[in-house]
């Protein structure tokens, strides 16, 4: 798109012209690569999010890295009452709860627990790393943590619950889909690690045997890396999500009541695809009124939150279990929905739609690193 466009044309013709003057051997190690306006991003999006995506263009991708250790606004729904191997709703069910007892003042009165600081345990699909090794690398490739996963320290700086979802006031559902049984005794295992000192002091079976021939038989898939994880891409912009090859695992912990019940009737893999992708819904005509129920939250969060830990730990503490349904980032940094972002719509659009507004853009944030450079230069200035 931008490359063939008007607007970044001048600056592909001095880029086209500048290589032409480098040795040959510069040229050689380019020749495998298309001249094309170079895109990165300050931290990708959630396979199942919409939300604020901050995109750097050129030389602006240098500056990304100052948008990893931002805060960041999302309103997310929380589903109660199941509990999956991705923490949403586009992964497998590992088991349900009793829900009746929710209500929302129960709700209220565990969100304070999660108010201010405190430690969160990381889902496995992310990008951190062990060992100089991705976590969702080891579980597509079924291999052993070399040791267990720890809770790192995250804040909230605010955090409110926005709208309670009785049962029959929302459109949310549980997914249809059951892990199957060999996948529920992999994550039982890996679910109870952490939550007694006596595990602390055994060895740690993250994984599992490849060549079982029970797990064999089982689906495979993977999680492409999310919002929460962060890392910066310069090359390319985030692709959709992708079937892969791999069996999702979980960290943090279920309730200890959670019970390997029989394999369940093998369904189609839940996909999910951004911007634009179907979470499972009951029809407006069709909402049950015994089903559970639901909520939805706010909060502004430091680097390295996860919202879906966030959700399967509230539907814990209130006694039951929670999945996340819907997520949106609001804002990141000073970049924020309906006042200066790019809507996905319009870049869909001919040059004409968003050429004006990636022009503004771009100007706005010259303009603020002029008066970074200009606070900087008086701050050195001054002889006191």
């Amino acid at each position: 798109m931008f490359n063939q466009s008007q607007l970044f044309a001048p600056w592909l013709d001095t880029e086209r012209a500048r290589r032409a003057q480098e040795s040959n051997n510069q040229r050689q190690r380019r020749r495998h690569k298309q001249l094309q306006v170079k895109l990165g991003h300050g931290g990708t999006l959630d396979p199942m999010a919409t939300g604020v995506l901050i995109v750097g263009v050129g030389k602006g991708t240098k500056h990304l890295q100052d948008f990893l250790a931002c805060t960041k606004t999302y309103e997310a729904s929380v589903l109660f009452g199941a509990a999956t191997d991705s923490y949403d709703v586009v992964g497998k069910v590992l088991s349900k709860a009793p829900f009746d007892h929710i209500s929302r003042e129960s709700v209220e009165q565990a969100l304070t627990k999660f108010r201010g600081s405190f430690d969160q345990m990381p889902p496995l699909y992310s990008a951190l790393r062990m060992d100089g090794k991705h976590l969702y690398d080891y579980a597509r490739e079924g291999k052993d943590l070399p040791r267990e996963i720890k809770a790192r320290p995250v804040k909230t700086e605010s955090l409110e619950l926005r709208e309670w979802l009785p049962a029959g006031c929302h459109q949310y559902t549980i997914p249809e889909e059951d892990a199957k049984f060999d996948e529920k005794l992999v994550a039982k295992s890996l679910l109870q690690l952490g939550t007694s000192s006596e595990s602390k002091d055994k060895s740690t079976v993250i994984g599992h045997d490849p060549t079982s021939p029970e797990l064999q038989q089982g689906t495979k898939r993977g999680r492409e890396r999310d919002d929460e994880d962060e890392a910066v891409d310069t090359t390319r912009l985030p692709s959709k999500r992708q079937e892969t090859v791999a069996a999702p695992f979980m960290s943090g912990a279920l309730p200890e009541r959670l019970e390997v019940q029989g394999e369940a009737p093998t369904r189609g893999l839940h996909t999910a695809a951004s911007p634009h992708v179907s979470f499972p819904q009951a029809s407006a005509e069709n909402l049950q009124s015994s089903g559970p129920p639901a909520a939805k939250l706010s909060m502004t969060v430091t680097s390295g939150f996860y919202v879906r830990s966030l959700c399967h730990d509230l539907g814990k503490e209130v006694g039951s279990l929670g999945i996340m349904s819907e997520l949106v980032r609001t804002k990141q940094a000073g970049f924020e929905l309906g006042r200066n972002v790019i809507e996905y719509e319009d870049l869909c659009k001919d040059e004409d739609s968003w050429g004006p507004q990636v022009v503004q853009l771009l100007s706005d944030w010259q303009s603020k690193l002029d008066e970074k450079v200009v606070k900087l230069s008086a701050i050195s200035e001054d002889p006191a």
